[in-house]
């Protein structure tokens, strides 16, 4: 006879468990985006940091610069569209770096290493987390009166969500193209 404790625990559990917060609803949402945010740090778990600043193509963005604007424009969304207020000492003190250059690219942030960027990303994630869990289901609804556009908190979880994905998805074509590079460099 199979033990079923046994078995059981030998299979992969694919389900949402919401995080904690106010309503369930929410925590699901915030499950949601942190499952993206493991898929990134998996993603960037066996990078040769060699490449943080390398560019695929002239005007292409460098793994590193991707990494800094996931985390400013997290921060970005939560203070100014969530909490409608300006950044605290605390976050400019972390984005030292504007997130547009003066022909509105991507600003390169170059010279940082991996672990900077995660703990940046860690801190911004846990600013994002705080205010959220604080959130009750009528405020995570409740659309903030913008003069560009009218924003609920929930959509802004929803576009951070697309907008790390899509990102990571940009991270990894690099760095197979890096790959790429290195290996055709050894061939020949």
């Amino acid at each position: 006879m199979t033990d079923l404790s046994t078995t059981e625990t030998a299979v992969e559990q694919l389900r949402l468990e919401p995080l904690p917060a106010q309503d369930p609803a929410i925590g699901r949402a915030l499950w949601q985006l942190e499952g993206a945010r493991g898929r990134l740090k998996k993603a960037l778990h066996d990078l040769d940091e060699t490449m943080l600043d390398w560019e695929p193509y002239p005007g292409g963005n460098s793994v590193g610069t991707l990494l800094y604007h996931i985390a400013a424009i997290e921060l970005d969304w939560l203070y100014f569209e969530v909490l409608e207020q300006e950044f605290s000492p605390e976050v400019q003190a972390l984005l030292p770096y504007p997130v547009r250059d003066e022909a509105r690219r991507l600003f390169a942030v170059t010279a940082v290493p991996l672990t900077t960027h995660l703990h940046r990303l860690d801190t911004a994630r846990q600013m994002l987390l705080d205010v959220y869990a604080r959130l009750t289901l009528d405020d995570f609804r409740q659309a903030r009166q913008l003069p560009q556009y009218h924003v609920t908190p929930e959509w802004v979880l929803y576009h951070l969500t697309q907008h790390e994905t899509e990102h990571r998805g940009q991270m990894q074509e690099t760095m197979a193209l890096w790959q790429l590079r290195d290996k055709m460099r050894r061939e020949t």
